[in-house]
């Protein structure tokens, strides 16, 4: 079946061409600011259609809101929120860029109708392909940027047709081979099947029995919960999440993640290929993405479970999962300067509770690069930590999603966007933004990837540049007050984008290549523009994506040493 008989495609071209004049709408409530002490005694919060400002937060603000964004990134104090800024005055707006346009109309050339309703984009709408592979499905992860770039422009009802939609196949029983999957799993991907003879729609979902390497997707469930509540902020419309069939789609993947079993770590134990990173690379464990999009998750199903018997357990079980996650993650993943100088000079084969290198990590393991890497003033969250092993690799995506979820405390969130700052070249280079860093080569690379001949070095999953992290970097940029970040990271990308055909990936130690086997007119390169330029013109767009900072959840490690220098 070619793809004109699998995907159904809507041509009517963009509204208008470009941006519908609609605000964002999202209030920034106490829903987010919760105080977990108190959480189980805290009545239900309404969101309201209409923008709020709190005390607090225009306290916080040391701006004038009407001197424009020039004035703004000057006078910001790096740490604090701007989620409660209101819509750019006049004075602030901006002409839209003349690829707009052309985003808009490629964006809607790759929605997909299930019976006669739009239910999600397609991964990529490359013509000239020979091989679709399964790039004419609708992936969840893939899905997340343009559903935020429609929520942004006012057409919610696509979003939540995935929502339900998604939500259904969640009940679908899920066997590779002869084994059962947990209840709780997200599909990877669906695909809509036409069948013009009959008039029918049938539906085929993947929840890992198709993928390379037959592995689930845990980030998927997690991005539902996010989207759900990225529609909730948006819409003011607390309705669709408080369904019992929403309701027990959160349990559902709580239950998935809360279970006991032989952890003795807070983080989450996957398989290589489980995420964005969906092949062999290296992240087996614990890796950051996963970490990050856990804690996020963890935060926004707190949001939004009803406060009943049964929701009131599980919102216990989260809170404490929560805490120690936290801490967790702040004291081992986290690396500046001072740290990387202490596993240096870590002593190995300490054993009882007072050991300081608990993992029992060898320092002659740690790769030279990282040395000249990391810079005195800047820090991140490392690749993976687990028994003997730690992942030094740079991961653009848990670090942005740290940020975002506030598992990174101020201070460690603007270190990470002065490391960003300091290594320009090796993060961003001349295409935003590299999905991690470095390649990895030669024997490792043979060993690592089982010689991949995809994720070669500098080139795809293995350095490669990836335009979709632009939104993401975007948001972390606007949250942490480095506005002119993310303008430099998408001047750049709009002088490529729209003339390379909107790649999937780029290659090279600077990403000036358009990806070996990169399809065009990937959606999710061009959802991911849309979303970083209608957050820069309107940073109230943040409230969907981002969390406010928790003040029970104090932060265990000293001041940052990229602060002490």
């Amino acid at each position: 079946m070619d793809r004109q008989d699998s995907i159904k495609v809507n041509v009517d071209g963009v509204r208008g061409f470009g941006l519908r004049n609609v605000s964002s709408q999202a209030s920034i409530s106490e829903m987010d600011d919760f105080d977990l002490s108190k959480l189980l005694d805290k009545p239900r919060l309404n969101i309201e259609r209409k923008r709020s400002f709190d005390e607090r937060s225009l306290s916080e603000l040391s701006i004038g809101l009407t001197r424009g964004l020039e004035i703004y990134e000057s006078t910001y104090s790096p740490g604090r929120s701007v989620l409660d800024t209101p819509t750019s005055s006049a004075r602030n707006s901006f002409e839209p860029h003349p690829i707009v346009a052309d985003a808009w109309e490629a964006l809607r050339r790759s929605l997909v109708h299930f019976r006669g309703q739009p239910m999600g984009t397609i991964a990529a709408y490359d013509h000239a392909s020979e091989e679709v592979l399964n790039y004419d499905q609708v992936f969840v992860r893939d899905f997340v940027p343009s559903a935020l770039a429609f929520l942004m422009n006012g057409e919610p009802d696509i979003v939540k047709n995935f929502l339900l939609k998604t939500l259904q196949l969640q009940g679908w029983e899920k066997k590779i081979d002869r084994f059962k999957l947990g209840e709780g799993v997200m599909p990877a991907s669906f695909k809509v099947l036409h069948d013009p003879v009959r008039k029918t729609d049938t539906i085929v979902a993947d929840f890992g029995e198709s993928a390379i390497g037959r592995v689930a997707p845990v980030d998927s469930g997690f991005w539902w919960i996010i989207l759900l509540r990225a529609y909730t902020k948006s819409t003011g419309d607390l309705s669709l999440a408080e369904t019992p069939e929403c309701q027990k789609g959160i349990k559902l993947i709580m239950t998935l993640c809360l279970s006991e079993g032989f952890d003795t770590f807070p983080t989450l134990l996957c398989a290589d290929g489980c995420s964005m990173i969906d092949r062999r690379m290296g992240i087996y464990g614990y890796p950051i993405e996963i970490q990050a999009l856990f804690f996020m998750s963890l935060r926004c199903a707190l949001a939004l479970l009803k406060h009943d018997e049964e929701g009131n357990e599980f919102i216990e079980r989260i809170v404490k999962r929560l805490h120690a996650l936290s801490y967790h993650m702040r004291s081992y993943f986290w690396l500046d300067f001072q740290q990387l100088n202490d596993i240096y000079r870590y002593k190995t084969e300490e054993y009882s509770h007072t050991a300081v290198n608990k993992f029992n990590v060898i320092p002659d393991s740690i790769p030279e690069w990282v040395f000249d890497f990391m810079p005195m003033r800047g820090g991140y969250f490392i690749g993976n930590v687990s028994p003997a092993r730690m992942d030094f690799r740079w991961f653009a995506l848990g670090n942005c999603i740290a940020i975002l979820s506030c598992l990174a405390t101020p201070e460690q969130a603007s270190a990470i966007m002065d490391l960003i700052e300091e290594r320009w070249e090796e993060l961003v280079g001349e295409m935003p933004l590299k999905i991690c860093y470095p390649a990895i080569e030669s024997h490792e690379w043979r060993i690592v990837t089982g010689c991949d001949p995809k994720n070669t070095r500098w080139s795809y999953h293995n350095g490669g540049s990836w335009p979709v992290l632009l939104w993401l970097l975007t948001a972390a940029c606007i949250k942490t007050g480095r506005i002119q970040i993310a303008r430099r990271a998408i001047d750049l990308a709009e002088s490529r984008l729209l003339k390379d055909g909107w790649p999937e990936y780029y290659d090279g130690t600077l990403g000036r290549y358009v990806g070996k086997q990169a399809r065009k007119y990937q959606t999710w390169s061009i959802a991911g523009y849309l979303v970083a330029k209608m957050m820069l013109e309107d940073p109230s767009h943040l409230g969907m994506i981002s969390l406010e900072v928790d003040k029970q959840m104090k932060p265990i490690m000293k001041r940052s040493s990229s602060w002490t220098c």
